[in-house]
């Protein structure tokens, strides 16, 4: 066992980049986690860790060293879980995070489906438009949106979503309904954060600017404005189901609809999921793909 001693903690360090953090993660003292590092620097004859009074970072031997170590702990973890996985049924503790409209309207409902069927599971849900980093929060995954930016998180897509452009009836007899692109300068587009829309003509991405009455950072107050005939709304379409199934607002320039996103399910590359987080992501997966438009 010596030849894993001080191992866990210099990976604790690496992934954290901080001695206190690492020691919070493992649940012992700071001076600990510095004195197992500092014997096993001493024990290979390698600086692992350039230390500062501000910051701490790998040396390129650490760099190595740890992504040998990081797959030998994913290793032992994973046969540990294999084994914990043996019992009959999910418990424990899941934390996630998701965007506040999202998670209200669509994981929410999920969970506590899931959580009927799974009493012995207990779920922390942070609902935030924050993207928190997955590490110091403590969570097993975050739901994302969209286009993800690079990142050395873990990814897994749960579904699909397409941005819908639409009005009220009333608004479009009033104004008259765009068949193409250029048309948009004429009509009332209500703005979110940007301004512009996203389109695909031709096979080609194409951002249109647009102005309007209103600007305003809720999906759902945009609707809201929509129904009443206040313009056109660009939306994801979790935001207009029932909207469009009763009729208060219809979709147009259908055929300029740019290509579908995915919804993600994003990991800590330094976890393996356990057995409860995996039969989360399968069951929000299944229910998410039924209720996509």
């Amino acid at each position: 066992m010596a030849d894993w001693q001080g191992v866990s903690e210099f990976v604790a360090v690496a992934e954290t980049a901080s001695f206190t953090k690492a020691a919070q993660r493992l649940g012992t003292s700071t001076a600990h986690v510095s004195r197992q590092v500092s014997l096993l620097e001493d024990r290979l004859d390698t600086r692992l860790l350039f230390r500062t009074t501000r910051r701490v970072s790998l040396t390129d031997e650490g760099d190595t060293y740890f992504q040998h170590c990081r797959l030998l702990l994913d290793g032992l973890r994973e046969a540990e879980s294999a084994l914990t996985q043996l019992k009959e049924s999910p418990r424990g503790q899941i934390k996630l995070t998701a965007p506040v409209t999202y998670g209200e309207q669509m994981i929410m409902p999920i969970i506590l489906d899931f959580m009927i069927q799974y009493p012995d599971v207990e779920i922390d849900v942070d609902l935030t438009n924050n993207q928190l980093d997955l590490i110091d929060s403590g969570c097993d995954f975050a739901i994302r949106l969209g286009r993800l930016a690079n990142s050395s998180l873990v990814c897994k897509r749960l579904a699909t979503r397409k941005l819908i452009v639409c009005g009220s009836p009333t608004y479009l007899a009033t104004n008259g309904t765009p068949h193409t692109l250029s048309e948009l300068g004429q009509h009332n587009c209500l703005r979110g954060q940007h301004d512009y829309w996203r389109f695909r003509e031709d096979g080609r991405e194409r951002n249109i600017r647009i102005s309007g009455s209103l600007r305003c950072n809720s999906g759902i107050a945009l609707l809201d404005a929509a129904k009443q005939g206040s313009g056109l709304i660009q939306l994801p379409d979790y935001y207009l189901q029932t909207a469009l199934d009763e009729g208060s607002v219809v979709r147009v320039l259908n055929n300029y609809q740019d290509l579908e996103e995915g919804i993600w399910a994003l990991f800590p590359h330094r976890r393996l999921q356990p057995l409860r987080v995996k039969m989360l992501v399968a069951f929000l997966t299944d229910a998410l793909t039924n209720k996509v438009l």
